[in-house]
């Protein structure tokens, strides 16, 4: 059993808050320069290029000013022992990042009484056990203006596979220009009404030029990308070829009495940074 200290994680969590919120992934950008490449309208082109201008900044500037709610997923070893408060540390170290990144504070303590925390936490915590001695930590800032957008419907099954097609280009026609596109869209199907939301937010952290493993599903994300994009939304809304840089489903068994479908939005800043430790 390999012991691994509590500490070591608020560290690695830390680095993680700082780097999400202050370099785009390659993927998404090399996404983004390809869809600029491929706009014929104006005001599409303008807009990608602006896009391209600010995450080309650098120097440790967050690339939006909404830094967003911490979502921390921690893939866990089953043969690691932490040492420790698990979710104090993953707190402290959002606390940390957010204070010494000077990121945007964007969390109330409580719903209603919409009293600021003043440091960001507590981190939306995601855990899961897994083979090995390591732990796996990503994490994946999520700004409001795309989370807002988010929907999910309990299908019935008879609702089949147009169902949820229809689910699915409903949702980003009525998120429109709302999320900054482009967007990515992460698709949970099946399990429960919170495994399948959750199974929308994992599909998020999938690189956007890599497919569904299950050829069936990689060629409904293709088919889904194209119809998304031929809604003409465009980037920021302002129409043109590029609602979305990907579409990314990830399934689970469910009821048979069920059919549950989840999207969850994220922008154009599709913002993750992991750590194995």
């Amino acid at each position: 059993m390999r012991e691994l200290k509590a500490e070591l994680i608020t560290d690695a969590v830390a680095r993680l808050c700082i780097e999400a919120n202050t370099r785009l992934p390659e993927d998404v950008k090399c996404s983004i320069a390809s869809a600029r490449q491929a706009e014929d309208w104006q005001a599409a082109r303008e807009i990608l290029d602006r896009i391209i201008e600010n995450y080309s900044i650098g120097g440790g500037i967050p690339i939006c000013q909404d830094t967003g709610m911490a979502c921390v997923f921690l893939e866990i070893g089953q043969d690691v022992h932490i040492s420790g408060d698990l979710a104090k540390a993953v707190d402290e170290g959002v606390r940390r990042g957010y204070t010494d990144g000077y990121l945007r504070k964007s969390v109330v303590r409580d719903p209603l009484d919409r009293v600021n925390t003043g440091d960001n936490t507590p981190a939306m915590l995601y855990t899961e056990l897994v083979p090995g001695d390591k732990v796996k930590i990503t994490v994946a800032p999520k700004g409001f203006g795309s989370e807002n957008m988010s929907r999910i419907a309990m299908l019935r099954p008879s609702d089949g596979l147009e169902g949820v097609r229809k689910f699915i280009l409903e949702s980003v026609e009525l998120a429109g220009g709302n999320p900054c596109p482009p967007i990515v869209v992460g698709v949970g199907l099946g399990g429960t009404f919170d495994k399948c939301a959750l199974l929308a937010k994992r599909a998020l952290l999938r690189e956007v030029d890599v497919p569904n493993p299950n050829p069936f599903y990689a060629k409904l994300e293709r088919e889904l990308l194209d119809e998304i994009n031929a809604l003409g939304i465009g980037p920021q809304g302002f129409g043109g070829r590029t609602t979305a840089l990907a579409v990314h489903i990830e399934t689970l068994p469910t009821h048979i009495a069920g059919l549950p479908c989840a999207v969850n939005i994220n922008c154009h800043v599709a913002r993750h940074a992991a750590e194995v430790l």
